[in-house]
């Protein structure tokens, strides 16, 4: 992989973690009351996220660091 794509992975995992707390902060922090198409957009932009990362590193490995990064936020 050369340097660009190894950046473009680097935004995309964090761009993922930003989306990942995000979602979690409208899910169960103190806006909890997050409307339902806040909430839909966060899924969407994370699953944009993903379908991006796997262009450069593979399906099956932009899908672990999806449940890793969303686990990690989540938990």
């Amino acid at each position: 992989m050369d340097n660009t794509n190894k950046s473009e992975v680097a935004r995309l995992r964090q761009q993922l973690e930003r989306e990942c707390e995000a979602l979690h902060r409208g899910l169960y922090g103190l806006a909890s009351v997050a409307a339902h198409e806040i909430i839909r957009h966060r899924y969407q932009a994370i699953g944009d996220c993903a379908d991006e990362l796997a262009t450069y590193i593979g399906q099956q490995q932009a899908r672990d660091i999806l449940v890793t990064t969303y686990s990690e936020k989540a938990g």
